[in-house]
């Protein structure tokens, strides 16, 4: 073959080569492939020292934290520096510490592991979750000073799509995002404590409702009375049983904007005293109407704050003494202030 030839084919060969390139580039943008990683990849994490935390999950509306002053730490003494969590938007309410510490650390371990080949249009935009609509949009600042601004979208082979504030048109690939961290609702971001006690302190537990007054005292063990009477067939375990929920009891979700009245709390339909040993602290809750599905409502007299409490935490308030009775001798319903030999045969 004459040199011309081979001039005139290479060209060709180069020419086909270039196309194939081109293509694969058109491709690579379409889907989101990542190129060659970047000489200098971003910084997405931030500091553990961030003191305010902006969360918008799409079209869910914005969830705000702050650190404030310790009021209990203040009292105290040291003036509060450590600072707590609030919730400040769309609610002012105390934070769950541990779910803001959870976070932080999460900011903090953040990294960007590549770039992605997008050309982001609206329509990419909504396709990778990268728009207002349904990104996960996270800010954390320092003092007032913005520390991270990024808007996280799917996640794919290559990590969570994440798009910075600063970087408006550039798509990067994330790792270490933990996605449940940023989209929960705003009741998950609160805190929910309602009791918090040692259960093995407990000596004394009164619960009043529809089917009379239970009454459990511990000395060398538990003993029940219902209306001062015997419980048929008690059980101590039960009692123990519920002090082990009750130590920890948390709200499922909470009453914002309800009343006493609204709430049955008025005239609450039960109500429970756990009593410690040695005059170490009372805990004491009103239950109240039943609020979404079988939730019921539910306060503590020394608070404001309306709460709503699973069935199961409710149950062991408004059930009648059965429900402390072994399991042979739990279906003795209305006959639970007699005693078993004195029943009649059915």
């Amino acid at each position: 073959m004459s040199r011309d030839k081979l001039i005139i084919l290479g060209a060709v060969v180069l020419g086909l080569l270039g196309f194939l390139v081109y293509k694969q580039s058109q491709k690579d943008q379409s889907i989101g492939q990542p190129t060659m990683a970047a000489k200098e990849l971003p910084t997405i994490s931030a500091p553990d020292d961030i003191d305010k935390i902006s969360l918008t999950n799409g079209d869910k509306g914005e969830i705000i934290l702050e650190k404030v002053a310790d009021p209990g730490a203040a009292a105290a003494g040291d003036g509060g520096s450590g600072g707590v969590w609030k919730l400040t938007k769309p609610i002012t309410a105390a934070a769950n510490q541990q779910t803001v510490k959870d976070i932080i650390a999460n900011l903090k371990e953040l990294k960007a592991d590549s770039q992605i080949n997008l050309k982001l249009d609206d329509e990419v935009r909504k396709d990778k979750q990268l728009d207002a609509a349904h990104g996960v949009h996270v800010v954390a600042w320092k003092g007032g000073e913005k520390k991270a601004d990024e808007t996280f979208g799917k996640s794919g082979p290559a990590g969570q799509l994440v798009i910075l504030a600063s970087q408006p048109d550039q798509v990067w690939a994330a790792k270490g995002y933990s996605a449940y961290l940023y989209t929960k609702e705003v009741k998950d971001y609160r805190d929910k404590d309602i009791f918090k006690f040692d259960d093995g302190n407990a000596s004394q537990v009164t619960i009043v409702n529809t089917h009379g007054t239970l009454s459990f005292t511990k000395g060398d063990k538990w003993v029940g009375t219902i209306d001062k009477k015997p419980i048929p067939g008690f059980s101590e375990d039960k009692v123990k049983d519920l002090l082990r929920h009750y130590k920890a009891l948390t709200a499922d979700d909470f009453g914002d904007g309800k009343s006493v009245a609204d709430t049955g709390l008025d005239k609450p339909e039960a109500t429970i005293s756990i009593v410690l040993k040695d005059g170490a602290g009372k805990y004491d809750l009103l239950v109240g109407k039943t609020s979404t599905g079988t939730n019921r409502w539910a306060k503590r007299p020394d608070g404001d704050m309306i709460y709503q409490i699973t069935n199961f935490s409710s149950e062991w308030v408004t059930s009648d003494a059965s429900k402390f009775a072994a399991a042979s001798d739990a279906g003795a319903g209305s006959d639970a202030g007699i005693k078993v030999s004195e029943r009649p045969k059915k």
